[in-house]
């Protein structure tokens, strides 16, 4: 097989792997796209900026669209939420790329040479898409010369051209630079000898203490009052904790679009009706019979095995006589007419060996003509049967590229049958183990001729040819409309807070909360996908205020109001409130046992002015945060190991559950037979180094990163 035949079959390797690069390469040069075209129409051309560098809305406009684009052309369902994470994907490398390129700078990364770029594509490490189009199955190794001359055959400026050269390999250039950068940091890092030692010395100490416990619960909640400014106090003094993302919250209630039993009805009946005629359609007919009555399932001309029957009332169809007609019944959402065509035995899964000579295909073009391919096939398929290797006959000739270097070979299960051209699908499934045969096949990839030869057969069992007409069981107009106007209704007759949970009452509706929707969420969760209410929430409604007008979410309507709105920074009160007011009433009830205490100085004081009992806690670990009969509890293990405490009792130490008052009886150190220097050495570094690969989620939480998004989508 020739490099330009290679090329050929080949080419859209380049572009799939461009948009696979792109979702996880450092920088993605494929572009994301907005539904509807441009950025929504908004006048400014700044979409976001990290520590001041601009990131142009056109630009990432242009680069998006060309994304759909690309994602539209292999045939991904680019619905909202897709839209939605490629835009994040692509913010996120827009940011890194701001942050990083000015790390580079300061560091003086240079950009790859030539030799570095060679490296990457042909080195010991390919790109994983590389490696998959280009190793060799024989040996299992990357082939990079075939590689080399693969990429050196594409023809400057084509579409494979500029996309592997300006998308694909750019990315990879920059994913380099950060493995470079990443590396750089976690190799900084080093446990020297002394800390290790130091560190296992620290770990091998033991404390027995005297102690008094005074827990919280001991003072009764009623007597203490949190109140929103303490609230706002702690968040304040705890800034790095409680912070919040910009954020709304709605409530909602739902008007239901969903087919009624009248429209259920209505459904089967248009199922009902064409019973008879579904019986009595030939099978030739069968695909322009469930196309002319709009059926959702399309007829699969081929048998299956029983056992991978798995739609339902499958045990009655597979009793059903040939040419008669089950239904209608309920499958999902649609009403459904089974129609049992024949049956016949086949095998669960093929190997077969071929030689194809094409005719032509898509790519290529024209190849050789239809006489000339017959020609080739019957003279191979002579030579073959004259006692030739087929293996050398399938190297020399064989137009198939993924069984060249496999003798030809396939194996198929039964459920690859739709997959497989008709003509050969047909050869290796119906016909039985040793038949060799030559067949023509044409279809939108190529046309040609197949030698085919069945090695063997397995899991031979009843296969099934059925017919299916189905239907979708929809609302009526009626209904939609119905539910359209009682939503509109209520939304004109609450204009507020006050009116929106009365009309609720006096209507006898449910609502429905939905918090924490951030700013560039698809949809609702629970709900589903509107990206128009979601943007009304931040663009337009300001806290009480309920929606103009109803939006709609799958086959319902939705009326929302407005009933919080959570900005960027400190943890607002009402949502700090669940997370902090314990910790605030026990600090609160600290201070109370501390004032009971009083000046009491030893534990038998303190136990008789707290009611609390003097007790003792053996082999406490410096290394445990966890004492016996207490619980988690990092200050009391530290009060443990203070060696003040061990001439005069400890101050207060206010913990996780109540308030301790510790005097050490004792303090010493248990040795560690099996402590390895070296050892402890190589994991901490191992360790350190792991955080090298946290290093961009601190540059970004040091960055000042404006993000405009909500404006444009």
């Amino acid at each position: 097989m020739s490099v330009i035949q290679t090329i050929r079959d080949k080419a859209a390797w380049i572009i799939i792997a461009a948009i696979a690069l792109a979702l996880i390469a450092f920088i993605v040069q494929d572009a994301f796209q907005g539904r509807g075209g441009g950025l929504f129409g908004s006048s400014s051309d700044v979409i976001g900026k990290v520590d001041g560098k601009k990131i142009d809305a056109y630009e990432f406009d242009k680069r998006y669209r060309a994304a759909e684009a690309n994602y539209q052309a292999q045939n991904y369902p680019v619905d909202e939420r897709l839209r939605q994470q490629i835009r994040d994907g692509l913010w996120n490398e827009y940011v890194e790329d701001a942050i990083l390129s000015k790390e580079f700078d300061k560091l003086g990364f240079a950009q790859l040479g030539k030799d570095e770029r060679g490296d990457i594509l042909y080195g010991v490490n390919p790109p994983q898409v590389l490696r998959q189009q280009f190793t060799n199955p024989q040996t299992g190794q990357y082939d990079a010369t075939a590689a080399h001359q693969a990429i050196s055959q594409l023809k400057k400026n084509s579409a494979q051209y500029n996309s592997f050269w300006g998308e694909f390999v750019p990315a990879l250039e920059k994913s380099r630079m950060k493995e470079k950068f990443v590396s750089l940091i976690a190799s900084s890092a080093y446990t020297p000898k002394w800390l290790a030692e130091k560190i296992n010395a620290e770990n091998s100490q033991v404390s027995s203490i005297s102690y008094v416990n005074v827990p919280y619960a001991s003072v009764g909640d009623s007597s203490i009052k949190v109140s929103d400014e303490d609230v706002r106090d702690y968040v304040n003094k705890h800034k790095e904790i409680y912070q919040q993302e910009e954020a709304r919250g709605i409530e909602y209630v739902l008007f239901d679009a969903a087919p009624t039993k009248a429209d259920s009805a209505i459904s089967y009946d248009a199922v009902a009706n064409v019973r008879n005629e579904f019986g009595t359609t030939a099978e030739k007919d069968i695909d322009q019979f469930l196309s002319r009555n709009n059926s959702e399932t399309p007829f699969f001309n081929g048998y299956i095995l029983g056992s991978n029957i798995k739609v339902a009332q499958a045990d009655t169809i597979k009793r059903l006589a040939d040419g008669t007609v089950y239904g209608p019944y309920l499958d999902g959402g649609n009403y459904t007419l089974a129609k049992m065509i024949s049956r016949r035995s086949i095998p669960d899964s093929v190997k077969t060996r071929h030689i194809l000579i094409k005719i032509s295909d898509p790519q290529a073009g024209p190849l050789r003509t239809d006489s000339a391919a017959k020609a080739l096939i019957d003279s191979i398929t002579a030579a073959i049967r004259g006692g030739a290797s087929f293996d050398s006959m399938v190297v020399k000739y064989s137009d198939d590229p993924g069984s060249k270097d496999k003798h030809g070979e396939y194996e198929f299960s039964s459920l690859q049958f739709g997959n497989l051209s008709k003509e050969f699908a047909e050869t290796v499934f119906y016909g039985a183990t040793g038949d060799k045969k030559t067949v023509k096949v044409e279809n939108q990839a190529y046309s040609g001729y197949h030698y085919i030869e069945v090695l063997s057969q397995k899991g031979i069992g009843t296969g099934y040819k059925v017919a299916y007409l189905s239907r979708p069981i929809i609302a009526s107009p009626e209904t939609v409309n119905g539910a359209s106007l009682a939503a509109a209704t209520f939304a004109q007759e609450s204009r507020d807070k006050k009116s929106f949970d009365d009309n609720v009452k006096k209507k006898n509706l449910n609502k429905y909360p939905a918090m924490d929707i951030k700013p560039l969420e698809s949809g609702i969760p629970g709900l589903g996908e509107n990206r128009e209410l979601v943007t009304w929430m931040f663009r337009t409604a300001k806290v009480g205020q309920v929606a103009e007008h109803p939006y709609q979410i799958g086959d319902k309507f939705v009326v929302p109001i407005l009933a919080a709105a959570y900005e960027k920074g400190n943890m607002s009160v009402d949502r700090a409130r669940p997370q902090v007011e314990y910790k605030i009433r026990n600090l609160k009830k600290a201070d109370e046992i501390i004032k009971k205490v009083g000046s009491a100085n030893t534990l038998d004081a303190i136990s008789k002015a707290a009611n609390q009992p003097v007790l003792r806690a053996d082999s406490i670990q410096f290394s445990n945060p966890f004492v016996a009969n207490v619980g988690n509890e990092p200050k009391l293990i530290g009060a443990s190991f203070n060696k003040a405490n061990q001439t005069a009792v400890s101050s207060p130490v206010v913990g996780e559950l109540g308030v301790f008052y510790v005097k050490i009886d004792n303090l010493g150190a248990q040795p560690n037979p099996n402590f390895d220097v070296k050892q402890v050495q190589q994991m901490m570094n191992q360790q350190q180094r792991m955080a090298g690969m946290r290093v961009l989620d601190a540059l970004k939480k040091s960055a000042d990163i404006k993000d405009y998004r909500i404006k444009f989508f």
